[in-house]
């Protein structure tokens, strides 16, 4: 059965999510982005002056989608949640912990800070806490569930 710290390894496990935001007028805007996992949070880097920043200003409301690829061939598992966002400059303190223990360039390759991003003058931090309610779509559910009954792989778990 699939619980909190369930969903929450997996969302640690995985590096790469869609992250939905709104502009003011509720124009939509859907993005893939790494992101790191660290203590409840998502944390993103992006320009200053992107639309993702333009739009969390204006309407700190997000939504996030992470694949969980489980089988070759078949589409894969979501986690799925909404949530509120702030942008902290790379010089805030919780920033800058983070970056001295190393907490958000872990993982090669997968890291938010890989492939200099810091050395960019114009970066900033997006932090997402997730709403209490994680939707998850196939994550522990069997194949042999799902083929039967697909609209049935829905769950909905609260992260506590």
């Amino acid at each position: 059965m699939l619980g909190p710290k369930q969903l929450r390894r997996i969302m640690a496990g995985r590096f790469f999510c869609t992250l939905a935001t709104a502009s003011a007028d509720g124009k939509p805007h859907v993005v893939g982005m790494k992101y790191k996992y660290v203590d409840g949070h998502l944390y993103f880097c992006t320009g200053v002056a992107s639309k993702k920043a333009r739009n969390i200003r204006a309407n700190p409301n997000v939504a996030v989608c992470i694949p969980v690829a489980r089988y070759p061939l078949a589409p894969p598992w979501a986690v799925q949640f909404q949530g509120t966002a702030v942008i902290l400059s790379r010089d805030d303190p919780e920033i800058v912990q983070l970056l001295e223990s190393r907490k958000l360039a872990r993982m090669p390759g997968r890291a938010i800070t890989a492939l200099g991003v810091l050395k960019e003058p114009d970066r900033c931090f997006l932090k997402v806490t997730p709403a209490r309610l994680i939707h998850t779509w196939g994550v522990g559910v069997s194949l042999f569930a799902i083929l039967r009954a697909p609209t049935r792989a829905k769950r909905t778990l609260a992260l506590e």
